[in-house]
């Protein structure tokens, strides 16, 4: 370095076959000082960056944390509450199907509740009422077999085809739009298919109603009974006796209806149920 404080000198010497070469390089003491705070601005400037890009990763990793506790819990009270509304319909079912096979059952459904509250994302909430759940259907099917061995519950399939509406809300099929309740189970068929019936029976209606079209209701006794809507053709009469499979019309579109198809109901005292149970197999599809 020289005498002059202003400056720093740096001497850089490079060698060749023939000679030596020496160079002399000032660089003023602002430039140099400058030049390293440029560096360190600089180098601040990274490591705030990567601190930057570093909390960024992490927030986004615990935003993508929450929404998959966010999606699990609903999820979990989806499966809820759709346990609960199995429960219910397996109450009701139970409890009518009780009625009329005449078993005496004090009390075939459990009332009394209580106890402390759960959350609704908790597993141990789900195993209770997927065992009381099972637990009813058990009940249910002991029910059915009994009634089942007096000959009077529909055990086969009116017509088979794909299931299409259920029993429960839904759109209008007509409009697309609003909801509206529906009584029973659409199952497709192509028009003109045989329909017959799914149990022993006396036919108690067979004409014309508004909505159904061409129907027969059929009186299983024990306070169960089928109804068969939007018939092309009836062959039977009011106060029939039928047996399990004789023909009682044919598919058709009639009354209320966007296509050929058969409407079947089940119902226990006067009330629908879904005909889901009573349609072996109807559950694989």
């Amino acid at each position: 370095m020289t005498r002059d404080d202003r400056f720093y000198a740096f001497i850089v010497a490079r060698t060749s076959r023939s000679r030596a070469h020496i160079r002399r390089i000032s660089v003023h003491k602002r430039w140099l000082k400058a030049s390293a705070a440029g560096l360190f601005v600089v180098l601040c400037g990274l490591m705030y960056g990567f601190y930057g890009l570093t909390q960024q990763a992490e927030h986004l990793r615990v935003e993508h944390e929450n929404q998959r506790l966010r999606a699990e819990n609903d999820k979990q009270r989806q499966e809820l509450q759709n346990l609960n509304h199995r429960v219910d319909a397996v109450e009701d079912t139970s409890r009518k199907l009780a009625e009329v096979s005449g078993v005496d059952k004090d009390s075939p459904v459990p009332h009394g509740q209580g106890g402390p509250a759960r959350p609704v994302n908790s597993a141990a909430a789900l195993a209770a009422l997927e065992a009381k759940t099972e637990k009813l259907e058990r009940e249910m099917r002991m029910y059915e077999a009994f009634l089942r061995s007096r000959g009077v519950v529909p055990s086969i399939w009116p017509v088979f085809g794909r299931l299409e509406s259920g029993v429960g809300g839904r759109r209008n099929p007509f409009t697309g739009r609003g909801h509206e309740y529906h009584e029973g189970q659409d199952i497709d068929a192509a028009y003109g298919t045989p329909v017959e019936v799914a149990a022993a029976g006396k036919v108690t209606i067979a004409g014309w109603q508004r909505g159904y079209g061409n129907v027969v209701y059929v009186d299983h006794g024990s306070g169960l009974s089928t109804r068969y809507g939007h018939l092309s053709k009836i062959n039977v009469v009011v106060g029939q006796t039928v047996n399990t499979r004789d023909v009682i019309g044919l598919v058709g579109s009639t009354g209320r209806s966007t296509g050929p198809h058969l409407h079947y109901e089940v119902r226990i005292n006067n009330q629908p149920v879904d005909p889901k149970p009573y349609l072996p197999g109807a559950e694989k599809q």
